[in-house]
């Protein structure tokens, strides 16, 4: 752009000047570190394989072992209180502490020992205890890595960095789908939980490549680059930001509608079925995760030239479409291949969410602060899912369950539609004297 010429008091015109520079919170951050980027790929990848081993196959295992419908939604709702409970104040935690990598190893940790109580004692209270542990301690990751990830990338990159971790992130569920499957369907149900504990070598390894050195502190918690002097909004004043609850709200929905409908196909498939239940929730979950990891680097790509909008409206508009056909067929390949709308929808709100709380609360140094309330919010929607869906189909059967959710689903929709504004490339908020 050419620049323009001034007049001054005497009539003179001065040279052409330049127009002003742009000042942004980013265009200092330096090249992110190769061997730091690799353990943020890796960390993904890993860290997803370890929570994979106690995420859906858990309904098959103790529906194998004689637990109900409703005892089963009952177990899984404990673990979602756990993480209702800590996620706000995990998310918090990593906005003051900078020992990020510590917070991540001691939620890794507490999966593995989860895992193995699992394991070796499948009845009411060890199952109950491990979902408290592993709820609780495993609601650091999401918090703890978008700050890892935007501490050392900046601003710019960060919706690629976003889109890259949730591709990392999907590709470990494949794998580790495929050989949880296998080890379930060849081995026994059991042996699915020891390898998570084979898994955590890894995923610590993975961690140690991450330098602290290469994360900026005040970048990381949502803080203007540089600006020494920055204090951090009021909770008060967040709470105050429309669009921010409204977003709260659609996510609510949209978990609440998403969270229970695998497992319950899980648990209506594995009736009767034997080992062969494992091989059909694995090729499920491979199926759901490689279309995420298709789709999640493009999720960030075009989150920056179409806006966060448009891409929200696709990942919520297929929710109810998948509810309804799991009530049209039980023809398993039939049923696997629905996965693949659970693939666009959790592919991009998983990388798309994200971006909408960085968004909404850039320069308030309260991004993981309200990354973990979201989560909480998210996480009860999640959890009252497993228990209300799990009610409805003990007393009216799955059609009425999937059909319930279908409808909270569509209208998810609609509130996002009609109500939720675009977020990219909004005006930063000020941060409270």
């Amino acid at each position: 752009m050419a620049g323009r010429r001034i007049k001054t008091r005497n009539g003179r015109l001065l040279p052409p000047q330049p127009p002003p520079a742009v000042q942004d919170d980013h265009d200092s951050t330096p090249p992110p570190p190769a061997s730091t980027l690799r353990g943020l790929d890796w960390l993904n990848f890993f860290l997803a394989d370890v929570q994979t081993g106690v995420g859906p196959f858990l309904a098959i295992y103790l529906a194998g072992y004689g637990w109900n419908e409703q005892s089963v939604g009952i177990a899984l709702t404990v673990g979602g209180i756990a993480g209702i409970v800590t996620q706000t104040p995990a998310g918090g935690l990593v906005d003051r502490l900078r020992s990020k990598r510590a917070l991540i190893a001691a939620g890794v940790v507490a999966l593995a020992v989860g895992a193995l109580l699992i394991a070796l004692y499948p009845t009411l209270w060890p199952v109950m205890t491990a979902q408290v542990l592993i709820g609780g301690m495993s609601s650091i990751f999401i918090p703890a890595i978008c700050a890892i990830s935007l501490g050392v990338v900046g601003r710019s990159l960060f919706d690629a960095r976003q889109g890259r971790n949730q591709a990392y992130n999907s590709a470990g569920n494949v794998a580790a789908a495929v050989m949880m499957g296998l080890i379930g369907y060849f081995i026994s149900d059991r042996g699915i939980f020891f390898f998570v504990l084979i898994l955590t070598v890894p995923t610590m390894l993975s961690l140690l490549l991450i330098q602290p050195d290469d994360i900026d502190y005040r970048l990381a918690r949502g803080e203007k680059e540089g600006d020494e002097k920055a204090i951090p909004v009021k909770v008060r004043e967040l709470l105050k930001d429309r669009p921010l609850v409204i977003f709260l709200v659609c996510a609510v929905m949209f978990h609440f509608a998403n969270a229970a409908m695998l497992p319950l196909l899980g648990e209506m498939l594995a009736k009767g079925q034997g080992r062969s239940s494992m091989m059909f929730m694995a090729a499920c979950v491979v199926t759901t995760q490689f279309v995420i990891m298709l789709l999640a680097s493009w999720s960030g790509r075009k989150a920056g030239s179409w806006g966060r909008k448009p891409l929200l409206l696709i990942a919520f508009a297929v929710l109810p479409v998948r509810g309804l056909l799991y009530t049209l067929t039980a023809c398993k390949p039939l049923l696997v291949a629905v996965q693949i709308l659970d693939g666009v929808g959790a592919g991009i709100f998983g990388v798309v969410s994200v971006l909408v709380i960085a968004d909404l609360t850039r320069g308030t140094g309260r991004f993981n602060l309200t990354l973990g309330a979201i989560t909480t919010a998210v996480g009860i929607g999640a959890s009252l899912s497993q228990f209300i869906s799990g009610c409805l189909v003990q007393h009216f059967g799955y059609n009425a369950g999937f059909l319930f959710l279908a409808g909270v689903a569509l209208a998810a929709f609609a509130l996002l539609y009609f109500f939720m504004p675009e977020t990219r490339d909004g005006p930063p908020c000020a941060p409270s004297p």
